[in-house]
């Protein structure tokens, strides 16, 4: 007689690309252990070579094609997977994850977990009416909550009218191990004319879409040539990521007289290389839920100047691992640049400070310990004498 397989997990998502919320499903595929869960994911859209990051043998992923067969089409499919493989657990994420839990809950799927990771392109501060109604229509079929963020709590609470005791929040995790500091910038990578000693380059990663506002950061350097043209002499800018603004970027910095100061490095294989080229990590997002990049730059060392929106303002701790400003406001986003240019101390400072807070509060290690929780108070399958206890995320698994 053999033992019974360990429960299946059916990961629901958008699509399976490089992307935070889809690195933080692979992560945690990757170090859950074996012999709890099982797991497979289902996409809404479609997959990519991302998916050879997955580590764990025996890994499905169903590519389902909503826009190809339209979202009937799509919950029939769900139906039909739900049915053959037999998941313990539905895991979706985010708005178009909700067409999966109808389905499942028809075909019998016992528990039913929806989680949200971030806003909406169309709607990045929660307020429209129709993103709004699909999550209070879906409410019935969810089991249980999870969010990235504080902020993202509070949306479902106040705006979605979800009881406080349905929700679990965790914070995503990063691999302190992968993203660790090194004692000298690599700057191998950069152009000849950003690897001068003395030079300071602040780094920005993402994809160049409306919503991260890497405009405010090229007329922060405009602000800077005004007002400090000492430090902006001094400051050098990177942007690692590709997408649709490039063109408009690119057309910006030209009206700017800035070709000299900011560098395009499209889209970049090894973030880690890339985080370590800099001095100063900087998000300029309008909102977000929880940044993978910020966490990621706290952990190779790097102290973070980031827009004061969504879960910006628990990750980083304004004046200890770096500084907070408000979105779209290019002159506070310049004398900030200003302060880290002119005192490497301050770098130094708030870079270790950050390096320790990720290790203590953000490892993968406690992300992946608050999902099982979360996964065996769901199905109540706790191993045998193991307790789960109250830890700094603040989740008594019910």
């Amino acid at each position: 007689m053999t033992d019974a397989a360990p429960p299946l997990i059916l990961h629901v998502i958008h699509h399976l690309r490089m992307g935070g919320m889809e690195n933080g499903l692979v992560n945690l595929i990757n170090r859950m252990p074996p012999t709890r869960y099982r797991h497979a994911i289902a996409c809404v859209e479609d997959s990519s070579e991302f998916e050879r990051r997955i580590e764990r043998p025996g890994v499905a992923v169903h590519s389902l094609h909503r826009s190809r067969i339209g979202v009937w089409g799509l919950q029939r499919e769900l139906f039909s997977l739900c049915r053959k493989i037999r998941p313990a657990i539905l895991h979706s994420r985010n708005q178009s994850g909700l067409d999966a839990l109808l389905p499942a809950r028809m075909a019998g799927v016992r528990r039913r977990i929806h989680g949200e990771h971030g806003w909406d392109v169309g709607d990045i501060h929660g307020t429209k009416w129709k993103p709004a109604l699909l999550r209070r229509v879906h409410a019935p079929l969810v089991d249980r909550y999870v969010t990235v963020s504080k902020d993202l709590e509070r949306y479902l609470i106040e705006r979605i009218g979800i009881a406080p005791r349905r929700i679990t929040q965790i914070y995503n995790g990063v691999d302190t191990e992968r993203f660790a500091p090194v004692p000298r910038p690599d700057r191998d990578r950069l152009p000849e004319a950003f690897r001068a000693e003395g030079l300071v380059l602040v780094g920005l990663v993402g994809r160049l879409q409306p919503v991260k506002d890497f405009a405010s950061m090229i007329r922060a350097l405009g602000v800077l040539r005004e007002r400090a043209p000492r430090a902006e002499a001094a400051v050098r800018v990177a942007v690692f990521g590709d997408g649709p603004l490039l063109g408009d970027l690119r057309g910006l910095v030209a009206s700017l007289a800035l070709e000299s100061r900011v560098w395009f490095a499209g889209s970049v294989p090894d973030v880690p290389d890339a985080l370590r080229s800099m001095d100063l990590f900087a998000l300029t997002s309008r909102n977000e839920g929880i940044s993978n990049t910020i966490l990621e730059a706290m952990a190779v060392g790097l102290p973070v100047l980031a827009t004061a929106v969504g879960g910006n303002v628990e990750l980083v701790q304004d004046g200890v691992t770096g500084t907070l400003v408000p979105a779209g406001d290019p002159e506070s986003l310049a004398g900030a640049v200003a302060a880290y240019a002119s005192d490497p101390a301050l770098r130094r400072a708030h870079g270790e400070a950050g390096r320790a807070r990720a290790v203590e509060r953000f490892s993968l290690a406690a992300m992946v310990r608050r999902y099982l929780d979360l996964y065996d108070a769901e199905l109540g399958s706790a191993p045998s004498g193991e307790r789960r206890q109250e830890d700094e995320s603040g989740f008594v698994p019910a």
